[in-house]
């Protein structure tokens, strides 16, 4: 029986996913869970990665354990960070977080230098100041002179486990640098940020083996014989694979975590002038598919309100408290950059809804219930933007991720789509991670093999539309 083993990191926790075939269903059993988080070092907002690929040792310590000796491994995290490796193979330094103030004006400096409408025409990728472009634009040049590669999260941890350096091709998508025509990175766009296509190891797909897990860690570690299988890196990526959809019927996603992302699987790009008025992107995804996707700030909100709250109540008891506040007494625009990463989310809400004239959130409940109201009419517009863009009536909507947990936010997005929901499985990032590596080893065909497992073995909700009042 093959073993695969789901690394899935996300900004706030990371786990290691242990998964199986047994009797025609995916068996999965988290076996390590940690925490993440930004730190402010040398005046910016760094990721400790060492820490990280700790924690991965020692669940695939615990992996072994469990009498494991032999796995396919896959990793996945989130998009556009990146750690520099000079030519002795090191790290230059901690990677800097996508949070961080420092592409605060990268974005309008550098369009001012090529237009916004020649980018989206190249790459066809969402504006956000947290792109990569303009993290690159804004980095220290005397730093990025002594890298000799570049290399994304997801892409580092492989490079450290196997030693193989690779680009893979979801994640570098999500850079703002991917030219939509040449499948490579585009050669303006690298001018700019004084950058050269030797900087970037070899693109490839999702599903080739990367190698086996070097000796030395071997050495220090009681760990499995591990090969790495370069899975859709980008989690957004791999949750989209992990979507249990019905291919009978026009479908959506929702991935839905610290950042909620709505969209399409495509065949081909939508780059049109339409989808660049409404800031659509067109990440790539596993087997030659696009996301076509709007991202929105997710549960981040919730996660900054619950740390900055002296109640100290969990996730689930600030849902119940949100469902006992009325719907939509207050709506913020929740991709208002104010809400990227403000010294109080709380107080940064309470001011938006101050300023608006709208009822002032005091309790948790309250603000909570202000963040599920304002998440919830930001998806209904996006949905519509997207069937407006695409010329498609969507008749299903698939919530997965962590938020597909959230009930009073999936009725509430039940209630203003009027689309047919179905939330879970919440592992889907991990899932979706696992039966890429499933296809490269040959125990499952495809995708479409793939999404069929993925339903028989999990258990997804339907919420159906109730009649919203005060909307």
């Amino acid at each position: 029986m093959n073993q695969y083993i789901a690394v899935d990191i996300g900004a706030s926790s990371g786990r290691l996913i242990l998964s199986h075939i047994e009797e025609g269903k995916l068996k999965i059993e988290e076996v390590h869970r940690f925490e993440n988080g930004f730190q402010k070092i040398n005046h910016h907002d760094r990721w400790n990665i060492d820490a990280l690929i700790r924690e991965i040792f020692i669940g695939l310590e615990k992996v072994k354990a469990m009498g494991v000796e032999k796995a396919y491994l896959g990793v996945d995290t989130w998009a556009v960070d990146y750690v520099m490796v000079n030519k002795d193979r090191e790290k230059i330094a901690d990677p800097i977080s996508y949070r961080d103030q420092r592409t605060q004006h990268s974005m309008d400096q550098l369009t001012s230098k090529v237009s916004k409408e020649s980018i989206y025409e190249k790459t066809g990728i969402q504006f956000l100041e947290l792109n990569t472009l303009y993290q690159l634009y804004a980095e220290n040049k005397k730093l990025l002179k002594k890298a000799d590669k570049l290399l994304f999260i997801p892409d580092y941890i492989g490079f450290v486990l196997t030693g193989k350096q690779v680009t893979e091709i979801t994640n570098a998508s999500t850079t703002q640098m991917l030219n939509l025509r040449s499948a490579l990175f585009d050669d303006e766009l690298m001018e700019i940020v004084e950058v050269t296509n030797d900087l970037f190891a070899p693109l490839t797909d999702p599903g080739q083996v990367l190698g086996v897990i070097q000796e030395r860690w071997k050495d220090q570690f009681d760990i499995p014989e591990i090969t790495v299988v370069t899975v859709a890196s980008h989690d957004t990526a791999s949750a989209v694979v992990g979507v249990p959809s019905n291919t009978d019927k026009n479908w959506a996603y929702l991935s839905s975590g610290t950042w909620s992302l709505i969209g399409i699987e495509s065949s081909v790009p939508i780059n049109s002038h339409e989808a660049f008025q409404h800031n659509f992107t067109n990440e790539w995804g596993a087997y030659g598919t696009y996301r076509f996707l709007k991202n929105i700030m997710g549960l981040w909100m919730v996660q900054e309100i619950r740390r900055l709250s002296e109640d100290g109540l969990g996730f689930k008891e600030m849902a119940e408290l949100a469902n006992q506040v009325p719907n939509f007494q207050s709506v913020i625009d929740v991709n208002d950059p104010r809400f990227t990463n403000p010294d109080n989310m709380i107080e940064e809400i309470q001011l938006a809804c101050k300023e608006s004239k709208q009822p002032v959130p005091e309790t948790t409940g309250e603000l909570v219930n202000c963040v599920y109201s304002s998440l919830a009419k930001s998806y209904d517009l996006e949905l519509k933007n997207l069937e407006k863009i695409t010329g498609k009536t969507i008749e299903q909507l698939y919530i997965v991720g962590g938020g597909s947990n959230v009930k009073k936010l999936n009725q509430l997005t039940a209630d203003l789509t009027g689309k047919e929901v179905y939330a879970g499985p919440s592992e889907a990032t991990a899932i979706g991670n696992i039966v890429v590596q499933m296809i490269a080893a040959k125990e499952l065909t495809d995708i479409k093999e793939a999404r069929e497992i993925i339903r028989e073995s999990f258990e997804i909700e339907r919420f159906h539309s109730k009649k919203t009042k005060g909307v």
